[in-house]
């Protein structure tokens, strides 16, 4: 069982949150709690993915990720955010966070989402920001990071948009064929070639090279 803790300060959001998660065979919200209460129920409850807001009027939601993150048996963090969080989810990310979606999320994702996290993925709405790409990774243009991926071998850069498209090691090993041991060493290669430190900083630089397909709602308009 993957065992969740949902952090909001809107008891309309967490009952919403477990509830779909809750239903998944797989997954436990071990507890659903505004920001004051977030270290403590992590401490006595032990998850495996937090679900964290990001601004909360009782605490500051990076506050809380970096008391978080201190712990001794850290969880994974996913920030909660609306579209006007961009600078806030940059710092989220540098701070350590795994990733962030938004509390609109389809529903029938929620899950699948929740899953990536807790096997390594690094899961970033689907609109990702320039706002975000740029307050994380800094200025920079699109030529120069397509620049970076010029290092990657074709299969890399195909691991690459998996790993973008927050899918843990075992799905990118399902969807590619291939064994979770080649995959971690396709990432490990991907991470050292790019100069980067983890899978969020990787995505984020695949976004600004234009490597990664635009939502279809951008498609269109």
């Amino acid at each position: 069982m993957i065992r969740v803790v949902v952090v909001d300060d809107e008891a309309l959001i967490r009952t919403g949150f477990q509830h779909i998660l809750d239903a998944a065979d797989d997954i436990e919200v071990v507890g659903a709690v505004p920001g004051g209460q977030a270290v403590r129920t992590v401490q006595e409850t032990r998850p495996d993915v937090v679900l964290l807001d990001i601004r909360m009027p009782d605490v500051d939601g990076l506050t809380v990720l970096t008391d978080l993150l201190r712990l001794p048996h850290p969880p994974v963090v996913a920030m909660l955010t609306t579209f006007d969080m961009d600078e806030y989810v940059a710092t989220a990310l540098r701070s350590g966070a795994a990733g962030f979606l938004l509390k609109d999320t389809d529903p029938e994702e929620l899950p699948y989402l929740v899953r990536a996290l807790a096997d390594g993925g690094a899961v970033l709405s689907s609109k990702v920001t320039r706002t975000v790409v740029d307050g994380y990774l800094g200025a920079g243009s699109q030529e120069s990071a397509a620049r970076s991926l010029d290092r990657l071998t074709d299969r890399e850069r195909a691991v690459l948009v998996l790993i973008a498209e927050g899918l843990s090691n075992a799905d990118i090993a399902t969807r590619m064929h291939l064994s979770t041991g080649t995959v971690k060493d396709h990432v490990s290669a991907i991470l050292t070639k790019l100069e980067v430190g983890g899978r969020v900083q990787a995505a984020l630089l695949a976004e600004r090279a234009g490597l990664l397909k635009p939502p279809r709602d951008e498609e269109a308009g």
